[in-house]
């Protein structure tokens, strides 16, 4: 039951309002470390405290109020010259911040948040006094391991039996059948394909009280910004929260009153049209067939067609972000990790007001975590090689957001060592990941993209922060979920950038249609290289597999039909060179219908793998949209196989006429 009856409302509106403050404090906060007599930072933050204490004190969160009440004496002194701002000051300081996000957890919940844990009021008061060279040892944080992301469940007995008939796999054609209400055109189905349902992640909870900052390892430090296990439990280890992208997504979204103003006016004209198209169909009905009437209809109709174009575009920006929202949070991440790896890094933020889709939000923030603490413990350089090399004692990483297109591009960059590629290369071969002869056929971007193999890492030693090789191998899985690509761009010496390009929206993906008879098919056209046909004579057999030439690449050819497990009633005539991060290769279709930008919609009770969703076309028609990814990966488990042979087990029959 809540402690707060009668006040939810109030309570929603001050966690979204004190939620934003306290992460403005905590950006103001580590730009204040880099400008110690920056009054106007000063005044700011305190002015940010105040206003969080204002509304905890409205809640009657007393507990809340009392820590905000002693950092916001802290800040006092500061701010009048009586105190002045050091590494230790500022530890106790952030440790504050971390416990009042510990505190908006427990408001989250309903519930009345605990007392600060004592040392850290004892820290805080004796910084006020100007003492904190007795400042109370915090007990020794107990040692996280990384977490690894929960394997996706297959739950085949939840799916209705309806939509998929008993078995172990989906029967593809009773699936077209459900979902489009006809059966499939020119194929049979030979081999199901496996339908996996993916299980609820575990939850995870918000911001563990970093109260011994200097005494935590890196990881646990990013724990303390980001979030940590739900298996910690109110009362184990102080208050906690829950993170909102593990616990029911949060629905809410801010629009621009502007822009809703857009989309009344739109409707409203939309309404206007409407009744005109009425009126006209009545002429019609009664006798009018004039030349001016089918013209005045003409017009109505292309008028509707306009404004429902701009509306949908409309509705669509509602739906769009400012990505500074997700950036305001790492400055502190990257701080606290730099200091506890002794690294003087700075974390430079640029194109805060790009807006990406909100949906997109919150499954970028591991990615982007993941990316900040390589640069920051892998890409720059410790103090002392900096000084050697001839480059300025402070390291800088740089994440970037810009719109190109119809592409949001988000650059994480460092000023740091760069990477060797014969070196990764060498780290390959020796983990078993691929083979000498592998090595050898790899360009310099071949040699990069190594660090994206599910095991594969640099560090000589296992740490808290590195080591066991599923960082960036999660990174790219998170960022091919949302349609997208990463690539590295590296100089030996000079320094790195991650490239991550994602698609304005999740809501509307451009497609090409491809055909398997008359059976339309959907698949990304971020995918798409081109489109080009298949001649019997250019198709060699290759290692027992059919290849073709183009450009001087041999590229495998992979039928739709074997994906999908048809049995092939023609011999392709086209091909659709598609690329994605780990290779390209040739999709053997029978032809093709063009380009849509497909409106996705999701399948309600299911996912089958394979099926991103489906769309319908202008005709009508319903199609579904693959997930090439997904399709790929159901001919094997690609786990730890490397990229070739990766590509001998998407063996595709003999293309003989």
């Amino acid at each position: 039951m809540s402690d707060f009856g009668g006040m939810e409302d109030l309570l929603q509106d001050f966690l979204v309002e004190a939620g934003d403050l306290l992460s403005g404090v905590d950006n103001k906060l580590v730009d204040l470390e880099r400008a110690p007599n920056d009054k106007g930072l000063l005044n700011d933050i305190f002015r940010g405290f105040h206003t969080i204490k204002g509304g905890a004190g409205f809640l009657n969160a007393t507990e809340l109020v009392t820590l905000c009440h002693l950092t916001e004496n802290l800040f006092d002194k500061l701010r009048n010259g009586e105190l002045t701002v050091t590494p230790e000051v500022m530890d106790v300081i952030l440790s504050s911040t971390g416990a009042v996000r510990d505190m908006f957890g427990y408001l989250e919940q309903g519930v009345q948040p605990a007392a600060a844990a004592g040392h850290l009021i004892d820290s805080l008061r004796l910084a006020i006094a100007g003492d904190l060279s007795h400042e109370p040892v915090a007990p020794p944080a107990p040692v996280v391991k990384q977490a690894v992301p929960p394997p996706k469940a297959a739950v085949a007995a939840a799916v209705p039996a309806a939509a998929i008939p008993s078995g172990d796999g989906l029967d593809w054609n009773a699936l077209f059948e459900t979902v489009t209400g006809t059966k499939p055109a020119a194929a049979s189905v030979a081999a199901p394909l496996p339908v996996t349902i993916e299980a609820p992640a575990a939850p995870v909870v918000m911001h563990q009280s970093d109260d011994a900052l200097a005494h935590k390892s890196p990881d646990q430090v990013i724990k303390a910004a980001v979030g940590r296990r739900a298996t910690d439990k109110p009362g184990a280890s102080g208050p906690i929260g829950r993170r909102d992208s593990e616990k029911t997504r949060d629905n809410s979204i801010r629009v621009d009153t502007s822009r809703l103003d857009q989309v009344l006016n739109l409707s409203g004209e939309i309404g206007l049209t409407k009744n005109r198209l009425n009126a006209l169909r009545s002429d019609i009905l009664n006798g009018r067939n004039d030349t001016e009437t089918l013209h005045a209809l003409d017009l109505a109709v292309s008028q509707l067609d306009l404004l429902v174009s701009d509306l949908q575009n409309a509705v669509m920006k509602t739906r769009m972000q400012p990505i500074g929202r997700l950036f305001q949070k790492y400055p502190r991440i990257a701080r606290d990790l730099a200091r506890n790896l002794g690294k003087d890094v700075e974390l430079v933020l640029a194109g805060e007001e790009t807006e990406i889709d909100k949906t997109m939000i919150e499954d970028l923030s591991d990615p982007i975590i993941h990316l900040i603490r390589n640069a920051v413990d892998h890409g720059v350089e410790d103090t002392q090689e900096r000084l050697a090399n001839g480059k300025p004692e402070k390291s800088i990483v740089r994440l970037e957001a810009r719109q190109e297109g119809d592409h949001i591009v988000i650059l994480v960059a460092d000023d740091g060592r760069g990477m060797n590629a014969e070196r990764l290369r060498a780290k390959a071969v020796e983990k078993g990941l691929i083979t000498d002869e592998e090595a050898n056929t790899m360009d310099e971007r071949q040699s990069f993209n190594l660090v994206f193999l599910p095991g594969f890492s640099m560090a000589s030693q296992i740490s808290d922060v590195s080591g066991r090789g599923v960082g960036m191998d999660v990174v790219r899985t998170n960022i091919q979920k949302l349609n997208g690509s990463i690539d590295i761009r590296s100089s030996l010496g000079k320094g790195t950038t991650f490239v991550i390009s994602l698609p304005l929206t999740l809501a509307i993906l451009p497609v090409l249609l491809v055909r398997l008879g008359e059976q339309p098919f959907a698949v990304p056209l971020s995918m798409v290289r081109e489109i080009l046909p298949i001649e019997p004579a250019e198709v060699q057999e290759v290692g027992g597999r059919a290849t073709m030439v183009v450009r001087g690449e041999v590229l495998p050819i992979m039928p739709l039909t074997t994906l999908l497990g048809w049995e092939p009633v023609q011999t392709p005539e086209y091909g659709v060179l598609m690329q994605s991060a780990e290779q390209s290769f040739i999709l053997a279709i029978d032809s093709f219908a063009g380009r849509e930008d497909a409106v996705i919609k999701s399948l309600d009770d299911f996912r089958p793998k394979g099926v991103a969703g489906v769309t319908t076309l202008s005709n009508g028609q319903i199609v579904l949209i693959l997930d090439m990814k997904e399709l790929l990966g159901a001919l094997g488990d690609t786990r730890g196989v490397s990229r070739r042979e990766l590509l001998a087990r998407l063996e595709a029959p003999a293309l003989a006429a």
